[in-house]
């Protein structure tokens, strides 16, 4: 039998991961194990955050709606509380701020409406910011990950060369089995890569998308406000 035909035998007939890892360098190896495990957080996230704004655009519409029915607001407000809805913390941060400025007599009018703006677009950029924070990390992730798979490939090209060098020899039989263990490391990092893109550039348009839907209430609510404000 000839070498080809032995070489023919003796090949794998599909790629296996596990043998591809198990047969990797250790530098390539630790790369490989990190960025899965990058890959692993990248999904959880994914998930958690999904559920998280189905819920929190669910409790935010209810809470709106009967906000905007209730005929008082001081009692709306103590039956409901502010836990996990956002537009609640809001009105919450304006209703503290009207109460602490009209305790007395209200001499500038202009400087109370600053302050319920303000106040309200603190706690909106606040909000906002909680939402996001886990966003930063599939960012991150999509930006690196695909560098350090090539970081693991070239690392391990690196190492096929040796191997010829080595056994003095530049056969397919020899270089091949590094090569594709070396290639699978930048597979590894662009499968990493690209739902985390995927989700960051969706989950930042969800963000923004929510953000302004408290923008909305915030500027319905210091109308209200400004109103009350011109009846005193």
């Amino acid at each position: 039998m000839t070498t080809l035909s032995l070489l023919a035998v003796t090949a794998p007939t599909r790629v296996d991961p596990v043998q591809l890892f198990m047969d990797a360098d250790i530098v390539v190896q630790l790369v490989m194990l990190g960025l899965v495990l990058a890959s692993i957080w990248v999904w959880t996230i994914i998930v958690s955050f999904s559920l998280r704004m189905g819920k929190l655009k669910t409790r935010t519409r209810k809470y709106e709606e009967d906000f905007w029915q209730a005929e008082n607001f001081d009692r709306f407000m103590a039956e409901r509380g502010t836990r996990d809805v956002p537009s609640a913390r809001v009105a919450q941060a304006a209703v503290v701020e009207w109460r602490k400025s009209t305790k007395g007599e209200v001499r500038d009018r202009e400087g109370l409406r600053s302050r319920l703006a303000s106040a309200m677009e603190s706690q909106v950029a606040m909000e906002a910011d909680d939402i996001a924070e886990r966003l930063n990390f599939l960012a991150t992730v999509g930006a690196v990950a695909p560098f350090v798979g090539l970081f693991g490939t070239v690392w391990g090209i690196m190492n096929s060369f040796f191997q010829i060098g080595a056994q003095e020899s530049s056969s397919l039989a020899v270089v091949a089995p590094g090569i594709s263990e070396a290639l699978f490391a930048t597979a590894i990092g662009l499968f990493a890569a690209i739902p985390a893109v995927i989700a960051y550039n969706r989950f930042s348009h969800s963000v923004e998308r929510f953000e302004a839907g408290l923008h909305r209430f915030a500027d319905r609510l210091h109308a209200t406000f400004s109103r009350q404000l011109e009846q005193r």
